[in-house]
């Protein structure tokens, strides 16, 4: 396994990061600790979570993957080999403290709390802010139309005032941001510079070859601030490893169950550009989803790549693209398709 520091903390992360948002829905308890034990036992360090886990996210299941986590802590008893990264929601979700603006401390508080229950832990290693609640663009959202709202979102000194009371009682270490835009981060840095307050150490954003809208803003931001990238979607919901070529849609798969939930990489091209990176794992012998995985660890931004897996075998495959060396002549092809269809599912 490789490793790097999370932002300029002293913290050693796996570049590989276990996801964790099937558990409570497509994936058991029991399926969950399964995971988390092969992780740990091969090199993996770093759990990402949220408190709205497991996705498709509703009110019926809000919770139950950090209770899986924090389950398996309390059976495993090995909390200190593990840097757990959660997340406090943004607004819009009515079951969640009432849905409205999120980032105050009363509500940062009750998270924390809630959240520190179900992990079954004292402290959270890094506790991240899951979308703005400005009214900017995120998910996948394009053309951007400004629009003075200022009285709806928390300032952003109040924010890191609240979180450093929490960091300072000890139960949350260091803070980032998530589905942020290269404003939001570097106003984040300017403030907790100017008032000696916590700094953002990262940014979960999606990143993968279908979308690498990262690259335009926030990579130089995360290289030169040190506030890395942690890429969710490394493999584009499944459709970097190839199983919905031509039409495909496996039993039991997120697209068969909850393809009307998850949209982003349905886009018209989407399937063209995918086989010709398909054609690329196959010229080179390299196994598809480890090429595309191995593409995002290696990134001069990255601190962490984020991988799910609902199977044993899945998560395997996944943790192996350690061990790939992509060729130079394999990072020339992918990126002379990406100039020629760039982006095709930011």
């Amino acid at each position: 396994m490789n490793y790097k520091k999370l932002g300029n903390t002293d913290l050693d992360v796996s570049t590989i990061c276990l996801g964790t948002m099937t558990w409570g829905e497509q994936n058991s308890q029991e399926e969950g600790f399964e995971q988390m034990d092969y992780a740990l036992d091969n090199g993996i360090n770093f759990f990402d979570v949220a408190e709205m886990y497991p996705s498709p996210c509703r009110k019926e299941t809000y919770g139950e993957t950090e209770k899986v986590v924090g389950n398996w802590f309390k059976k495993i008893k090995k909390r200190d080999k593990i840097i757990l990264a959660t997340k406090i929601s943004g607004p819009g979700m009515s079951y969640i403290r009432e849905g409205g603006p999120q980032y105050t401390e009363k509500k940062i508080s009750e998270a924390i709390e809630n959240s520190l229950k179900r992990l079954k832990t004292d402290y959270i290693d890094l506790y991240q802010l899951h979308w703005p609640e400005r009214k900017t663009n995120f998910f996948g959202k394009l053309g951007y139309v400004h629009k003075e709202d200022t009285n709806e979102w928390n300032d952003f000194e109040k924010i890191l005032i609240s979180l450093e009371k929490f960091i300072k009682q000890g139960k949350i270490r260091f803070v980032g941001l998530s589905n942020e835009t290269s404003w939001g981060l570097s106003k984040f840095l300017e403030i907790s510079k100017l008032n000696g307050l916590p700094k953002m150490m990262s940014v979960q954003n999606p990143y993968n070859l279908l979308c690498r809208t990262y690259e335009i803003g926030l990579a130089e931001i995360s290289i030169r601030e040190k506030s890395g990238l942690l890429s969710y979607s490394p493999l584009a919901g499944g459709f970097l490893t190839g199983k919905y070529r031509n039409g495909n849609m496996p039993e039991n798969s997120r697209q068969k169950l909850f393809g009307d939930y998850y949209t982003r990489y349905q886009k018209p091209n989407a399937s063209i550009v995918i086989e010709k990176y398909y054609d690329i794992s196959k010229k080179f012998d390299v196994n598809f989803t480890q090429m595309s995985i191995k593409f995002c660890e290696i990134q001069p931004f990255m601190t962490s790549v984020i991988i799910g897996a609902t199977t044993m075998e899945q998560l395997k495959t996944n943790i192996e693209s350690v061990n790939v060396n992509l060729k130079d002549e394999i990072i020339q092809e992918i990126n002379k398709i990406q100039k020629l269809h760039s982006n095709p599912c930011p």
